[in-house]
């Protein structure tokens, strides 16, 4: 990275030309800036410094008779200027507010929030609920339905709740012996290690406990205990936000692809979003990852309930992003989870 403007006037101009570009998509010429200068600078003082400035490796030319525009270095600086937490207008924190306010599931709150997300932003929100402790099991019940089949609900802490209809011929008594074996045993585990114990525990005490053990087998095999949990769980919203006539279309269309690959977005949040960070993190240029993703920018803080981190959320955008407003939506969200999450338990 070259080294920051190197003095104050070339510092103003930068965040000028930066500003100017966000707000317009226009190319920044000195004329524009002459005219907006707090300190009257003429055009032609203006251009010896966006000389400098390109030559430094801040700003770029994209036409011989056009101004110029920032590069990612640009941006960077830019980013690393803002100080403090712009205050989201009201109107903002009114949308996240009532798309938020009630949610107690992780996961629904992770669907709504790359929702409100990508509309704050007018660009995509990206969500991933990460299984863990509030996952874990907070109860089972299983209820015979007929001759052959049989209801199982399974209820995580986190609130999710799933259940299965499963073909199985197993009595109503000893179905209720099952559940009240596991959830005195097993309440608080996670799935993973709770279905890893039980499989030992069938084979192990299986002439101790005979019938209730072969009514938890046949349960176990039939999917009563699956959660779904193989992966992380991921949402995104607003790709359709980044479909403009400027962008290159078959870059558009790579970055698009990468989206919908689910591992992908997982990997890359998890790439750039440090789980023990508490600050908000601002990316530029997320090719070290994806090429696909060489001219975005990543916005994204970890989800956290009290210290135990439950996700993570985004906003992936092109570097002409409103960074401070993104930045303070994405921040604001983060605490609301925590503050929302914390009430529901």
């Amino acid at each position: 990275m070259p080294p920051g403007p190197s003095g104050g006037r070339e510092r103003e101009i930068l965040t000028a030309i930066v500003e100017t570009f966000i707000a317009t998509g226009e190319p920044v010429g000195s004329r524009t800036l002459a005219r907006g200068s707090r300190e009257g600078l003429s055009a032609a003082t203006i251009r010896n410094v966006m000389a400098d400035l390109a030559d430094a490796g801040y700003l770029e030319q994209p036409h011989t008779s056009a101004g110029r525009v920032p590069t990612a270095e640009a941006y960077r600086y830019y980013v690393e200027q803002l100080s403090g937490e712009a205050h989201l207008s009201h109107e903002n924190q009114s949308i996240i507010q009532d798309t938020l306010t009630g949610v107690t599931d992780v996961q629904e709150f992770m669907e709504r929030t790359s929702h409100v997300l990508s509309l704050i932003s007018h660009s995509v929100g990206v969500t991933v609920a990460s299984s863990g402790p509030r996952n874990a099991l907070e109860h089972v019940y299983f209820s015979r339905l007929g001759d052959q089949k049989v209801l199982a609900v399974l209820v995580a802490r986190s609130g999710v709740v799933r259940d299965r209809v499963l073909r199985l011929d197993i009595p109503q008594a000893d179905l209720d012996l099952a559940a009240r074996y596991i959830n005195e045993n097993f309440r608080g585990w996670t799935m993973d290690d709770m279905r890893a114990e039980l499989a030992r525990r069938i084979e192990q005490e299986r002439n101790e406990y005979d019938r209730l053990m072969k009514s938890i087998e046949q349960l176990y095999k039939q999917g009563a205990l699956a959660s779904n949990e193989g992966t992380e769980a991921v949402f995104v919203e607003g790709a359709a936000n980044l479909v403009t006539g400027e962008e290159d279309r078959q870059r558009l269309q790579d970055m698009l692809r990468t989206l919908e690959e689910k591992e992908k977005v997982v990997a890359l949040l998890s790439a750039y979003l440090d789980t023990r960070q508490e600050a908000v993190r601002v990316v530029i240029g997320l090719d070290e990852t994806l090429p696909s993703m060489r001219n975005f920018v990543l916005i994204g803080a970890p989800a956290r309930v009290g210290g135990e981190v439950m996700g993570s959320l985004a906003v992936i955008g092109p570097t002409r992003l409103d960074y401070q407003h993104t930045m303070s939506a994405v921040s604001y969200i983060a605490r609301l989870f925590d503050k929302l999450l914390n009430e529901s338990e």
